[in-house]
């Protein structure tokens, strides 16, 4: 492994140890790879990031060694490094989380061996009140990428109907995302009941590919589970322009809803996403530009009786 290198990243100095380690082994890419992944996407990322309590997915040893979960800030941030303090109630404890402001806390973050962010789906300002509304298309073991692709479809079909403009990208694994900002209104659980009544608007429209059930053992096989938990309160999927930790490095990709019919996730990874942001920038780069109301599927949700199971709250 090499030494230290310093990056500079928007006026600050990033000091990069160990850059030589490789993360990716059957690609050789190493730590500085990844911090100049994030460096190609920044603008991205950040604004992916912005002020979101912030969860990290770190490889201390790369994809070789253990994962680890980390909720609170790694110790020795530096004093530029924001963060935002949250409540854990099933704990009883709290938790300073990053909260990204600018590129260099990410890179800062990729020091601290992180390949993943994983942000809440509200803003410090107010964290009860979540201003993203998340659409997560996640296939069963059975269940091909074309179909994902026809519920997708479909999803831009309801929203069109609603007035409401969504923002596709690729998970990075198997499925689908499509996120909405929405006015920070309604707490946790009650824009997890408009996603759900927005899921089974979806499934009644595909009732041969499409399923809201709750628990794993229950779903077809071969269906799409439009999954509205991602909305529960501390929740998280990976970011726009996240890497992920596979051994693929592929990234949670921002593409426009004509691409969904032809689309490859494979084909976004650590080498071919930073050219692709070069040519068409961020295509969720409008996405804080409105922010849309949940009455109508609140409406749906009374209309048809939604309530969130139980097993699903204690599940959450």
């Amino acid at each position: 492994m090499s030494d230290a290198v310093e990056l500079e990243v928007g006026g600050r100095t990033v000091r990069l140890s160990s850059p030589g380690r490789v993360y990716f082994p059957e690609h050789g890419w190493t730590k500085l790879d990844v911090a100049n992944y994030y460096l190609a996407v920044g603008d991205g990322i950040v604004r992916a990031l912005r002020e979101r309590p912030c969860m990290l997915h770190r490889f201390p040893k790369g994809l070789a060694g253990a994962k680890v979960h980390q909720k609170r800030l790694p110790a020795g941030a530096p004093d530029w490094v924001d963060t935002v303090q949250l409540y854990f109630p099933r704990y009883g404890l709290t938790a300073d989380e990053l909260c990204v402001t600018e590129l260099a806390q990410v890179i800062w973050a990729v020091q601290m061996s992180t390949v993943e962010f994983h942000p809440w789906n509200s803003r410090r300002a107010d964290t009860e009140k979540p201003d993203e509304w998340r659409i997560d298309l996640d296939p069963m073991p059975e269940c091909d990428f074309d179909r994902v692709r026809r519920v997708a479809g479909v999803v831009e079909e309801v929203l069109d109907e609603l007035g409401i403009v969504g923002y596709p990208k690729t998970s990075g694994g198997s499925g689908l995302h499509v996120y909405v900002r929405i006015v920070p209104e309604w707490g946790h659980k009650d824009v997890r009941r408009a996603a759900l009544a927005f899921a089974r608007e979806v499934e009644r429209r595909m009732p041969d590919d499409v399923t809201t059930t709750w628990w794993r053992k229950d779903r077809p096989q071969s269906s799409v589970f439009v999954d509205f938990n991602q909305n529960a309160r501390d929740h998280t999927i990976a970011s726009a322009w996240s890497l992920r930790g596979v051994a693929a490095g592929t990234v949670s990709t921002p593409i426009a809803w004509s691409e969904v019919p032809d689309v490859e996730p494979a084909e976004f990874t650590l080498a071919t996403v930073p050219a692709r942001f070069a040519r068409l920038g961020d295509l969720h780069a409008s996405i804080d530009d409105v922010a849309y109301r949940l009455d109508t599927l609140l409406e749906w949700a009374d209309r048809d009786g939604t309530e969130i199971p139980e097993s699903v709250d204690s599940a959450s």
